[in-house]
């Protein structure tokens, strides 16, 4: 009984060190990259690199490359002879891992998921178009369809990363504020 109750604190200091995305969330994602031409027709076998500040990826579209998830957005630049480069910025977003963190187990798995990257997700099928430089957001995801891109500026990007800092500060606030709640209604 003595070595049950010595171990209860390190389990506890385990759960509450542990981020709930770590838990539901690989580090890495798969991320489906298909290559077209601006007249809609398939280009196979464009050499395309993907990259974050996590590390860079290559693979031969159409296929799936595993990328370390990040809150910084994903590049993904792709090249075949004969075809104008294809630019990507692929634009990543809190999951809900992070946000339960914060109202199940306060902001410390909050800070270790962000730190890992796996509070985060990136779209996870993307239709590069050779000679566009197109922007794909996490927001408009549908799981298992294709998530074509839209055409956007630097000052469009900018305004994307602004909105996204806003939105997850917003988050952040409403879990918080519903944790005060729940923890103000409970009885002691």
């Amino acid at each position: 009984m003595k070595i049950i109750t010595r171990f209860i604190p390190i389990a506890l200091l385990a759960t509450i060190f542990s981020g709930c995305a770590s838990i539901t969330k690989d580090s890495n994602q798969p991320v489906q990259v298909e290559t077209y031409s601006k007249s809609n027709q398939l280009v196979s076998g464009a050499k395309c690199v993907a990259s974050n500040e996590r590390g860079e990826w290559t693979i031969t579209s159409t296929g799936t490359v595993n990328v370390h998830r990040s809150g910084q957005n994903l590049i993904v630049k792709c090249d075949k002879e004969g075809e104008q480069s294809g630019h990507a910025t692929v634009i990543s977003r809190a999951n809900g891992g992070m946000f339960g963190n914060i109202l199940f187990g306060g902001g410390i798995g909050a800070i270790i998921d962000h730190n890992k990257g796996t509070a985060y997700s990136y779209p996870d099928w993307i239709r590069v178009i050779m000679g566009d430089n197109l922007v794909f957001d996490r927001k408009n995801n549908k799981d298992n369809e294709v998530m074509l891109g839209q055409a956007a500026s630097q000052e469009e990007l900018k305004k994307i990363e602004i909105a996204k800092a806003a939105e997850e500060k917003a988050l952040k606030e409403k879990a918080i504020k519903d944790k005060t709640v729940a923890d103000a209604t409970k009885t002691p």
